[in-house]
């Protein structure tokens, strides 16, 4: 089984993510910064927040179902704000998503909030609000289930140091992970948690017998060259003791967004 997770950046390197997709053909994608505007049939709509301006793919939840034709997909809203078509605001919806092939059967899931809750009125203030979702699958050839849960950890515009909001983070996910799982699982966790490798969060999902794969097998970020700022890191897998790592990487070539993808095989 391979399971790959990936910071989307809202699909705006849109045709080399969907190539590397249809090339890794992953059994389930964990995505996050995912835009969803159904009502439009715009290809490129713009995200504006101040000085921040990024060109968005209007429909990439749409976009990617396509692409991962064969898979069950799950879009799960943490806001709806505003996107633009020149001077027209658009209503869109943003979050995560998950991908699943369709030959596991998914048993169990959950979706929640790790920040704040749904904001239907806009994007809100920094930090704004960040959700996860959790499943549970049946892998049919190894005849064990397994649990994978991934997250978007809020953006806080002081940094990536550890805060009140992200200790809070933690637990809700670890609460949300507990909700789904089942004690003899194989369990699976990880997402963009934009923290830093030293941060609590890893002693609290340590709580679940979760070791992070990313810092402890020698990789040095997992941020590509289209992010010019400090820090490298804000991507994580942790595995519990009933999953065996095949294959493990944080893949560099080719670039996909300005995160790096994390390709897991068990």
């Amino acid at each position: 089984m391979k399971i790959v997770s990936l910071n989307g950046w809202g699909g705006k390197l849109h045709e080399d993510l969907t190539a590397y997709l249809r090339s890794e053909a992953p059994d389930i994608l964990c995505l996050q910064e995912v835009v969803h505007t159904p009502d439009t049939e715009k290809d490129w709509l713009t995200y504006r927040d101040g000085d921040h301006v990024l060109q968005q793919r209007a429909n990439f939840f749409r976009d990617i179902a396509r692409t991962l034709a064969d898979h069950q997909a799950t879009f799960c809203p943490a806001s709806r704000g505003v996107l633009w078509d020149g001077a027209q605001a658009v209503p869109s919806q943003w979050g995560l998503a998950t991908f699943v092939h369709r030959s596991l059967p998914i048993t169990e899931q959950a979706q929640g909030f790790v920040h704040k809750a749904f904001s239907p009125h806009g994007y809100g203030e920094h930090p704004r609000s960040r959700n996860a979702h959790a499943i549970r699958v049946y892998d049919v050839e190894t005849e064990r289930y397994v649990c994978i849960a991934h997250m978007h950890g809020l953006r806080d515009p002081q940094g990536k140091t550890d805060t009140p909001a992200r200790r809070q983070q933690a637990h809700r996910l670890v609460d949300l992970v507990r909700r789904v799982a089942q004690p003899d699982d194989g369990l699976i966790v990880c997402g963009d948690f934009n923290v830093e490798p030293d941060s609590e969060t890893f002693a609290i999902l340590g709580r679940l017998g979760l070791t992070e794969l990313v810092t402890s097998r020698g990789f040095q970020g997992t941020r590509t060259s289209h992010y010019a700022k400090q820090g490298r890191f804000a991507d994580y897998m942790l595995v519990n003791e009933r999953i065996e790592v095949l294959t493990f990487s944080v893949v560099v070539e080719p670039e996909i967004s300005d995160h790096c993808p994390l390709v897991l095989t068990i």
